[in-house]
């Protein structure tokens, strides 16, 4: 009679010691990250708690000839004026769009930071420009949803939901390390989908 080799048995005190490592230099990051996505959370769900005036200013300037050929020479004509008037003025945002009517370009720059309007006349050069800093709690509204902040934020957002579920799972791998606290943990989770899944059902429209 031959003997049947063995299955290889999990190490779980090297499993919960891997996962207490993690779970204590994620925490590092996730803590700042979900502070500060959920401050942005909370003054989104409520914009009227902080109500900050925007500072806006109005500037006039006029292209020069030379500037006004180099934009008519380039294949974007609107997009290349925008970009000599962000050379001259403290402009707020990125290219966002222009659109020509006549002889006048309408260009909208947008970004956390702020938003401007210009319109530029490509005939004679005058340029009206209006530029809007961003407030506090607008900034933190697109830094939350990520909008106008471009691919960098982009990827902290990723990498931020991405650690904090690694950072969720390694915490639920810890509560089967507690013997005698794993049943009431996994009573309290059960508990809780049911109240938000109940929430979802019966009041959210």
């Amino acid at each position: 009679m031959t003997d049947t080799p063995s299955r290889p048995r999990l190490d779980k005190s090297w499993l919960y010691r891997q996962s207490r490592m993690l779970h204590a230099y994620l925490s590092a990051f996730a803590f700042i990250a979900l502070m500060l996505f959920s401050l942005s959370g909370l003054l989104l769900n409520h914009p009227d708690w902080f109500k900050g005036k925007a500072d806006s200013q109005e500037h006039t300037l006029t292209l020069t000839p030379a500037e006004l050929a180099e934009a008519q020479r380039s294949d974007d004509p609107i997009r290349a004026a925008a970009a000599i008037v962000a050379e001259r003025l403290p402009l707020k945002g990125e290219y966002k769009s222009g659109e020509l009517m006549d002889s006048e370009a309408q260009v909208r720059f947008e970004g956390v930071s702020g938003k401007s309007d210009l319109f530029i006349n490509l005939q004679d050069g005058q340029v009206e420009a209006t530029i809007e800093a961003a407030t506090l709690t607008t900034m933190l509204h697109d830094l939350h949803r990520g909008k106008n902040s471009g691919a960098a934020w982009s990827w902290v957002i990723d990498l931020t939901a991405i650690l904090t579920l690694l950072f969720s799972l390694l915490g639920y791998v810890l509560f089967f390390s507690l013997r005698f606290r794993l049943a009431t943990s996994l009573k309290l989770t059960a508990v809780s989908l049911v109240i938000l899944g109940g929430i979802i059902v019966v009041f959210v429209p």
